[in-house]
């Protein structure tokens, strides 16, 4: 569970992209060594966290089989990752107060790290940050991170009356920390974001089924 110095977390599985390298769909539904991917990501996140939502745009009833309460964008015309840090920062607040901050991570990324929170928690404690992203290798994932809900006001204004949409741009604002994880044998942050690429997770989940 996360780190008592910070107290509960939510947590937050974005998914509210158009998935226009895979064609279109909902690329989380999609299959990682006979599973989906968001079938995936579920397991490794709901024990890590005080409460679990799905960011997720449209009809809400393809989703019904994984339990998850939904929280949609609030700022129109897939406005991109911060719009779903941001969907999820609203639903903490108004679902579970007790929340300060929440994580988030992609849907479409199998190998989540099952110690994510755990890590994220200790680096925000020990930088002294206000949020932090993850890395693994040389390569920044900012979408993996864990953030203030206190911040909402201010990520709600970036991108309505700024219109700033790169995670970057925006976390630069803050007392930023980056938790680094091993990249391998396997990235943890790897996205299936292509068919190719989708072919390479199962081979990679078959070589390593226990990571």
């Amino acid at each position: 569970m996360p780190d008592s110095k910070i107290g509960p977390i939510v947590g937050v599985i974005l998914a509210g992209g158009r998935a226009e390298r895979m064609g279109g769909g909902d690329k989380c539904l999609l299959e990682v060594a006979g599973k989906p991917i968001l079938a995936r990501v579920t397991e490794r996140v709901r024990p890590q966290v005080d409460a679990l939502v799905l960011n997720a745009n449209g009809d809400p009833v393809r989703f019904g089989p994984y339990g998850l309460p939904m929280a949609p964008d609030s700022v129109p015309d897939f406005a991109g990752p911060l719009a779903g840090v941001l969907a999820g920062l609203e639903w903490a607040e108004a679902h579970h107060p007790h929340a300060r901050h929440i994580v988030t991570v992609p849907a479409d990324g199998p190998f989540v790290p099952r110690d994510l929170v755990k890590r994220l928690a200790e680096t925000l404690v020990a930088d002294d940050a206000e949020l932090v992203t993850a890395a693994s290798g040389v390569q920044t994932y900012p979408v993996v991170g864990l953030w203030p809900v206190r911040l909402r006001q201010a990520l709600r204004d970036a991108l309505v009356r700024e219109d700033l949409h790169k995670v970057d741009a925006w976390t630069r604002r803050f007392r930023r920390a980056i938790a680094a994880f091993p990249a391998n044998p396997i990235d943890p942050f790897f996205n299936a974001n292509t068919p190719e690429q989708l072919a390479e997770a199962d081979r990679l989940a078959a070589l390593y089924p226990d990571i």
